[in-house]
């Protein structure tokens, strides 16, 4: 969890994690071509559709606790992803 560039992960899982990472850093940058690598692991439109989903929707939660300020609870690490 604090490195996913780094993690130990099947190929599917690697796929799902470098365009979560893409989609996360450099949102401006993806493109069809992107997803190429997610069907190529057996994921559907409609699976590719609920990532995205799920990506956009972490991305936008964060950064509305980060702008007001919100406080991680006491267990939750701090990463940088």
């Amino acid at each position: 969890m604090d490195d996913p560039a780094g993690a130990e992960l099947t190929p599917r899982q690697r796929a799902i994690v470098d365009f979560a990472l893409k989609l996360t850093e450099k949102p401006r940058e993806a493109a069809r071509g992107d997803l190429d690598p997610l069907r190529a692991h057996g994921l559907s439109d409609e699976d590719i559709l609920v990532l995205v989903h799920v990506i956009g929707y972490f991305n936008h939660i964060n950064r509305v606790a980060d702008a007001l300020g919100v406080d991680l609870e006491p267990d939750m690490a701090v990463s940088p992803y």
